[in-house]
C-alpha cells in the first residue's frame, strides 16, 4: 500500500506538470496521442457494408409510470454512467478516442461514417472481423490500454516467478499494468481513473438522494464508495438483496472480455434499468429449480457447491441507456452478475433480461437468420419465447457449476487458472449447461415437453447469429465451438440444397442446417460434462486444445454467412440521451 501511495503522488505531480505545459484544448479530460486527421486516414473500402451490418434501433426512455422524481433519478444515473464511458475508451483503445475526438466536429460524410464505426466498436478494431483494424496504421494490441504494448502473458508469468510478492497486484481485476524499465507496476483503477471516478461517485450519491427506495439508495452510496476503493464486495451484496426495484443500475467494472493477455482485467460499463413487473413475474417459477439443476449437473459432487438457500433474483427490464463495455460491440440481451465467486457462494447472482434489446435482436436478427440458414420447417419452430427461454437458462447457468478450480497448486480462481480463453469457455459453459438445465426442466414437468423442438430450434438460431461475430469475440468463439462439436456428433446436420441451379451458374449453393432432435440431448450432455470439468480442474491446456480443435469456421457455414450479409449482425442502439465521450 505504501508503494501505491508513493505512486499516487508521482502520478499527481506528473499530471500537474503535463497540465501546465499543455496548450488549451476543447476536451475536458486528457486523451491519447496524436493521430492523422480524417482527410489523411486510410479506411477499408467496404465501410458502408460494415456499417449496414448494424441496424440502428431506437431505444427510447419511456417515462410512463414514473414519477417526476424517478425521472430525475434516471437522468442522474445517466450522468454518472457517462463517466464510465470515458474510462472505457481509455481502457479499450486510447488512440481510437483521440481520433474520435478529432472527427467529432467534422461535417464530412466520410468522417461521419468513420465516427459511427468507431462508436459501434468502441475503437479502431472491427469486432466482427477478428479485431482487424478498419483504419490504416492502427495496430491491435491484445492488452488494449490495460497493459504496455507487446507485454505477453508469458512475460508476466516469468516476472511473477521472480517477484512473487507482485502477483496479487498484477493479477488483480482492478489494476492497470505499466512497465518501468525492467519492472512491472500495477496501478489501481481508483488511482489511474480517479479523474472520472470521483465525479461518477458524486453523481451516484446525488442519485441516492433522489431515490425513495431506501435499499437502492444505500446501494448507490456503497457503490460510490466502491468506485474510489476498488472494493465492490459490500455493494454487490446490497445489490443482490434489492427487492424488485423499480429503477436499478448495473454500474461497475465487471466483464473481462477485452483482456486478452491474462483474461482478468475488467472493463467499466453501466446499464440504467427500469423494471417490467409483468414480465418479471413470469420468470419467478424458474428460481425454485436452480438448486436442483445444480445437483443434477454431470460433474463430481465436490465440484458443484449447493445452491440451496442462495438468492437468484430475476428481473425483466428496459434499458434506456448504456455506457462503456455495455454499449459497444456485442449488444447483450441478458446478464448474470456479479462475477465474484465469493458472492456466488454466499448470496448467489442476479439475472437481468433486457426486454427492449431482446425484442430488437429477435425481430431484426434471430428470426431472419433462421429463415435463411435453417431447414424451413425447423426455422418456423424458432420463436421469440423459445429464444428467451434459452437465454434465461444461459444466464442462470453462469452461476452454476464449480465456484473455484481445484488445481495441482490448490484452490484457484477459475478465471485466473484458465487465462484469456476463459471468457469463451464460460460463455460456452453457460450455453450448454443451460440446455442441459432445459431438458431437466422438461423431464421434471416444469416446461412443456411439446415445446422441446421449439427450444432446440431457437438455440440453433442463436448459434447461427452469434458465429457471425467471429472467434475474436467470446460469444462468437463459444458458439463456433458448440456448432462444430454438435455437427461432429450428428446433432446438427448440414443439408445440401435440393437442386443445383445456382451451382451451375458458378455460385456456391447455400447449405442449410437441421437438428437431429434424437441426438441433441446426449451430445449436449457430453459437451456440458467436458466444459464443466475443464472449469472444475482449471486446466488451461485442456481448454486451449479443445477450442483449437473446434473453433474454426467450416467453409459451408462461411459461405452461408456471406449469403445473409443483408441481415444485420446486431443492433446499434439509439438512446434518448446524446452520445458523448470526453
Amino acid at each position: 500500500m505504501k508503494r501505491f501511495s508513493v505512486l499516487l503522488v508521482l502520478l499527481a505531480l506528473a499530471a500537474a506538470m503535463q497540465a501546465q505545459n499543455r496548450k488549451p484544448a476543447r476536451q475536458k479530460f486528457p486523451i491519447g496521442g496524436s493521430y492523422p486527421s480524417g482527410a489523411k486516414l486510410g479506411v477499408v473500402s467496404d465501410l458502408d457494408k460494415r456499417l449496414a451490418q448494424f441496424k440502428r434501433v431506437q431505444m427510447p426512455f419511456n417515462r410512463a409510470g414514473l414519477t417526476a422524481r424517478q425521472v430525475q433519478l434516471v437522468n442522474k444515473l445517466v450522468e454518472a454512467s457517462r463517466y464510465l464511458e470515458y474510462i472505457y475508451w481509455r481502457q479499450n483503445d486510447p488512440e481510437g478516442l483521440t481520433l474520435y475526438q478529432q472527427l467529432k466536429g467534422s461535417t464530412s460524410p466520410r468522417d461521419q461514417k468513420i465516427l459511427r464505426y468507431l462508436w459501434i466498436n468502441g475503437g479502431r478494431f472491427d469486432l466482427v472481423h477478428e479485431n482487424e483494424p478498419f483504419l490504416a496504421g492502427a495496430k491491435f494490441s491484445p492488452g488494449h490500454g490495460l497493459y504496455p504494448p507487446g507485454l505477453t502473458r508469458e512475460r508476466i508469468e516469468q516476472y511473477v516467478k521472480e517477484h512473487p510478492e507482485k502477483k496479487d497486484e498484477l493479477y488483480s481485476s482492478y489494476t492497470v499494468v505499466r512497465q518501468r524499465g525492467a519492472d512491472l507496476e500495477a496501478i489501481p483503477y481508483n488511482v489511474a481513473y480517479r479523474t472520472f471516478l470521483a465525479p461518477a461517485a458524486k453523481a451516484l450519491r446525488e442519485a441516492a438522494a433522489l431515490s425513495d427506495d431506501k435499499a437502492f439508495a444505500e446501494f448507490l452510496r456503497a457503490r460510490a464508495d466502491a468506485l474510489l476503493t476498488d472494493d465492490y464486495y459490500k455493494s454487490d451484496l446490497l445489490w443482490i438483496d434489492l427487492k424488485n426495484p423499480k429503477i436499478d443500475v448495473v454500474f461497475a467494472p465487471y466483464e473481462s472480455y477485452i483482456d486478452e493477455v491474462l483474461g482478468v482485467k475488467t472493463a467499466y460499463g453501466a446499464s440504467v434499468l427500469i423494471r417490467n413487473d409483468a414480465e418479471s413475474k413470469k420468470l419467478a417459477v424458474f428460481q425454485q429449480y436452480v438448486p436442483a439443476i445444480q445437483e443434477a449437473l454431470p460433474l463430481a459432487k465436490e465440484d458443484k457447491p449447493s445452491k440451496q438457500g442462495l438468492s437468484t433474483p430475476m428481473e425483466v427490464v428496459d434499458s434506456p441507456f448504456r455506457s462503456g463495455d455495455a454499449t459497444h460491440g456485442y449488444q447483450s440481451v441478458a446478464t448474470n452478475l456479479p462475477n465474484d465467486p465469493r458472492i456466488h457462494k454466499e448470496k448467489g447472482t442476479k439475472k437481468i433480461f433486457f426486454k427492449n434489446f431482446m425484442d430488437a435482436r429477435v425481430n431484426y436478427v434471430i428470426l431472419p437468420v433462421a429463415r435463411r440458414l435453417m431447414a424451413p420447417q425447423q426455422a418456423r419452430q424458432a420463436s421469440a419465447e423459445g429464444y428467451l427461454t434459452c437465454v434465461m437458462l444461459h444466464e442462470i447457468s453462469h452461476g452454476l457449476g464449480p465456484a473455484f478450480a481445484r488445481t495441482a497448486a490448490g484452490t484457484a480462481d477459475i478465471r485466473e487458472a484458465i487465462g484469456p480463453i476463459y471468457s469463451a469457455l464460460e460463455e460456452a459453459k453457460a450455453d450448454v449447461t443451460g440446455m442441459f438445465g432445459l431438458r431437466w426442466l422438461v423431464e421434471n414437468k416444469a416446461l412443456p415437453a411439446a415445446r422441446v423442438q421449439e427450444y432446440y430450434a431457437s438455440y440453433l438460431a442463436g448459434i447461427l447469429r452469434s458465429v457471425r461475430f467471429g472467434v475474436a469475440e467470446a460469444h462468437g468463439r463459444a458458439q463456433m465451438m458448440e456448432f462444430n462439436y454438435l455437427v461432429e456428433q450428428g446433432a446438427i446436420v448440414p443439408q445440401a440444397p435440393a437442386n443445383s441451379k445456382v451451382a451451375a451458374k458458378g455460385v456456391r449453393p447455400v447449405v442449410r442446417y437441421a437438428i437431429d432432435y434424437a441426438k441433441m440431448p446426449a451430445a449436449l450432455d457430453a459437451l456440458a460434462r467436458e466444459l464443466l470439468e475443464i472449469e472444475a480442474t482449471g486446466d488451461r491446456q485442456r481448454a486451449e486444445k479443445w477450442f483449437a480443435r473446434y473453433d474454426k469456421m467450416p467453409s459451408d457455414l462461411k459461405a452461408g454467412l456471406e449469403s445473409i450479409r443483408d441481415i444485420p449482425v446486431d443492433v446499434d442502439p439509439v438512446f434518448s440521451f446524446p452520445e458523448t465521450v470526453q
